[in-house]
């Protein structure tokens, strides 16, 4: 394929993410459901070229960013708090998945060697971050299952790459040490651990001294790449290392980061994350065709491995509830013997934690990244790819009405100690402690007397707000859809001002981010 002919196609590629995303909001579909199907279908339109998708980079460019914008997210006082749980889903669930898998295929095919087996197992245990994020944005789900879910596919990565090592080593060699497995296992994830804690510190000192917010921005956006091709390249796990930055960087960025840099870095590692995950997707749809033609064909796939690839979905579907609901009932046991840290999620939570086990990018990279002569590589390609569509079309789309169905409660332990409101009064008074110490001289005489005052209005009403919030919500709302209709009359007059040739450009750029940010802070009020 010429260059030309390459980028024209990427171009096609976006234009039909956003069709597609917006065909899935008007049909309320998941995203992922609308851009895995459409991939699909383009990839057999007439005319189009083959896409052959190297494994190798797909990881490499996708899933280092994916990783550092899900650990940018996700809280860390919660993550410390419920370590044990993700590390049990992270890497039990996964090693658990993997040997059930294993047996069940040599079951099914006796003549496959183990190793074979094994690494389908691996590459079909761990759930997958960009389909549980691609999940999870469109559900609301109490505090303790969201962060098991998102920690379990930040760290689950690592643990299945060491397992399909392990397998592919194992059928070329034809031996295989668990011992060998565990302590590698361990050395490459304290060993990115390691490596991430350094570049996550380096990060840290160099943007201190950037000061270009541009700069900063752009080293920021490097920051996961580096990680990740540091871990790589010293042969550790790139994921936990590109996964620790991604925490130490998230920790410090309200204090590095300027108001300005916030929101211009946000806004473009927004949109940035948006297209890669959905090309992700879209590329996953796109590479059936090649999967299709290894495996002789529709009728022949399905002829020849249909039963087989519904048995191999299925069995992960049942060993992620085995082991979900195993671990609640040991939490149960143990409580009585004191072990009180971990709490049971009940029936209805681990029916919710164990239905949510999306497959996605990391599952189709390691089935492509199978050496040509491996044993078996047809039928584990074509799995790994019923797999990912198996749970992202059924699990998806059905995960709202599991979590209707199992009218799940916010523990009171996972309740933060103040709410909104009451952070908001916190913080208005540690302001006006402020403005009260400044607004006067040294001699005594009060020399900022308007803006003590505002400041002081300002404290006693959030206050007052705080402690009555139900009652002013209402106004509130009022308040602020008037506020912005007032945003909006003013950017009509801005506007016509500049149509008119009496201001220029650089006064409507400035005063048009004064009304934006004036629409964003009411916006914000209002939710």
């Amino acid at each position: 394929m010429e260059p030309t002919q390459l980028f024209e196609l990427v171009i096609a590629m976006l234009l039909a993410i956003i069709a597609l995303h917006y065909a899935a909001h008007r049909l309320g579909l998941p995203p992922s459901v609308a851009l895995l199907a459409g991939g699909a279908l383009l990839a057999f339109v007439p005319g189009l070229p083959a896409i052959t998708v190297d494994p190798g980079l797909v990881l490499v460019i996708f899933l280092p960013p994916l990783l550092m914008d899900g650990a940018w997210a996700i809280a860390l006082v919660r993550l410390r708090r419920h370590m044990i749980g993700i590390a049990s889903l992270a890497v039990g669930a996964v090693f658990f998945t993997c040997a059930v898998v294993a047996v069940v295929t040599h079951l099914l095919f006796p003549s496959l060697p183990w190793a074979a087996c094994a690494a389908l197992g691996a590459i079909v245990s761990p759930p997958d971050a960009v389909s549980a994020r691609a999940v999870l944005e469109r559900v609301k789900l109490p505090r303790r299952l969201q962060i098991l879910l998102e920690g379990e596919s930040l760290l689950n990565d690592a643990s299945g790459l060491v397992l399909f090592r392990f397998a592919v080593a194992a059928a070329a060699t034809g031996s295989f040490s668990a011992v060998e497995a565990a302590a590698s296992f361990l050395v490459l994830a304290l060993g990115g651990a390691v490596v991430g804690v350094v570049v996550g510190t380096a990060w840290v000192k160099f943007v201190r001294r950037l000061g270009d917010e541009y700069l900063i921005i752009a080293a920021t956006v490097l920051l996961a790449w580096i990680s990740y091709l540091l871990g790589e390249l010293l042969h550790v796990s790139g994921v936990i290392a590109t996964v620790t930055t991604g925490l130490i960087a998230s920790w410090h960025q309200h204090t590095v980061f300027s108001a300005a840099t916030r929101m211009r870095g946000t806004s473009f590692w927004t949109v940035m994350i948006f297209l890669m995950e959905a090309s992700v997707f879209t590329l996953i749809g796109l590479s059936l065709r090649d999967v299709v033609e290894r495996g002789g064909g529709f009728a022949t796939v399905i002829a020849t491995m249909g039963l087989p690839m519904l048995a191999i979905l299925a069995t992960l579907v049942v060993a992620r509830f085995a082991w979900v609901f195993a671990s609640d009932v040991v939490i149960r046991l143990c409580a009585p013997l004191g072990f009180n840290r971990a709490k049971p999620l009940g029936a209805g939570g681990a029916t919710v934690l164990s239905w949510a086990g999306v497959r996605g990018v990391v599952t189709l990279a390691l089935a492509l990244s199978l050496p040509e002569e491996f044993p078996g590589r047809d039928f584990i390609l074509a799995t790994s790819f019923s797999v990912i569509v198996g749970t992202v079309l059924v699990q998806g789309t059905s995960l709202g009405r599991i979590i209707a169905w199992a009218r799940l409660v916010e523990p009171e332990t996972e309740r933060a100690r103040l709410t909104m409101s009451q952070a908001e009064a916190a913080m208005a008074q540690a302001q006006l402690g402020t403005i009260q110490n400044l607004a006067y001289d040294l001699e005594g005489n009060l020399i900022h007397p308007q803006l003590l005052e505002r400041y002081q209005r300002r404290a006693t009403a959030i206050v007052d707000y705080a402690a009555r919030t139900e009652h002013y919500i209402p106004v509130l709302h009022a308040h602020f859809d008037v506020v912005l209709e007032a945003v909006a009359t003013g950017r009509r007059e801005l506007i016509r001002l500049h149509r008119a040739g009496d201001i220029d450009d650089e006064t409507l750029q400035e005063l048009e981010r004064d009304l934006d940010l004036e629409e964003l802070s009411a916006i914000s009020a209002k939710a």
